[in-house]
């Protein structure tokens, strides 16, 4: 049973029945689910990622008032709940881990992401808060939520991204992606660098991925999780396992994986025009992340250099 199915599970025979029993006057109020760290969160979660922070658990949510009001109370009874359930019991806490279950406030959740107590603000909260925090932000799934504050502004993080930024993190990712791809490869393996042409070749996939999670609308998650959840995306996710192959393989063929490159930065470009992004500007992808700077409204973000 994968973590998430798991905590579904124990909440609606255990935590739902204890908030009804316990809670009834203040039931409306208090937000559930399986949201933010951990592998299980994202649906990844294997025997061996099972080692450490995990058990049968799930996330209440409630505001800083009702935590002054009733939060002691609810603390206590979530901790009154079995330890063991389905078989499995808590594995080891790793030496600066938390499972993050448990009570917590709407404010504090939102703020170990973004350091707002909700969604970020600003342009530059939206710039410079890593995806990777956002994606944690709104994985996983919420059980119920009867005040709706939680999932209001997991909806905002989710959905409210300013085209701007989207614009100027895409570019970034464009800019880079063809200096490291189709550019620096195969000059390092040229002059005999091998290290640097492997540094090379994992930058140009770091920032293809987070331009394909760009280009859906979605946060992209932590590097080690990237890989996978960029299957998911209905646009470009279908190059995952290309791209997995090119890391796999490295530079034991470097002309193959030059060639490789070139023909993912085709795919990217192909979707670019076909998103309206950019009109065809050749085969290099540098060019694109120009044109896509051209199209940020702001001028203070604009004229920021390209490389973010």
């Amino acid at each position: 049973m994968k973590g998430l199915e798991l905590s579904r599970s124990f909440f609606e025979e255990y935590g739902r029945q204890m908030i009804e029993d316990e809670f009834k006057d203040q039931k409306d109020r208090i937000a559930a689910g399986l949201v933010g760290h951990g592998s299980e969160c994202f649906g990844f979660d294997d025997d061996i990622s099972r080692d450490h922070d995990f058990s049968p658990s799930f996330c209440l949510w409630i505001t800083d008032e009702d935590e002054r009001r009733f939060g002691f109370h609810l603390f206590r009874a979530y901790e009154k709940l079995p330890k063991e359930y389905g078989g499995i019991s808590p594995s080891k806490k790793s030496f600066f881990g938390s499972d993050g279950k448990g009570v917590c406030t709407i404010e504090t959740f939102y703020k170990n992401y973004t350091g707002k107590p909700g969604a970020p603000e600003t342009l530059y909260d939206w710039l410079y808060t890593p995806s990777f925090y956002l994606a944690e932000a709104t994985n996983g799934e919420v059980f119920c939520d009867p005040l709706g504050k939680f999932t209001e502004i997991r909806n905002k993080i989710l959905f409210g991204m300013p085209e701007d930024i989207r614009l100027k993190k895409l570019a970034s990712c464009c800019f880079i992606a063809a200096q490291a791809g189709q550019y620096n490869f195969s000059r390092c393996l040229a002059h005999g660098e091998k290290g640097a042409a492997a540094l090379a070749l994992s930058r140009f996939a770091e920032k293809y991925i987070e331009a394909a999670f760009l280009i859906n609308r979605r946060h992209c998650p932590y590097y080690k999780w990237a890989l996978r959840a960029m299957k998911s995306l209905e646009k470009l996710g279908d190059c995952a396992d290309t791209l997995d192959a090119l890391l796999s393989n490295g530079i034991s063929d470097g002309k193959a994986s030059a060639e490789t490159a070139e023909r993912l930065c085709a795919r990217m470009i192909k979707e670019l025009v076909s998103e309206g992004l950019c009109p065809p500007c050749g085969d290099y992808l540098e060019p694109y992340a120009y044109k896509l700077r051209d199209r940020i409204s702001s001028g203070e973000l604009r004229n920021m250099p390209i490389v973010i």
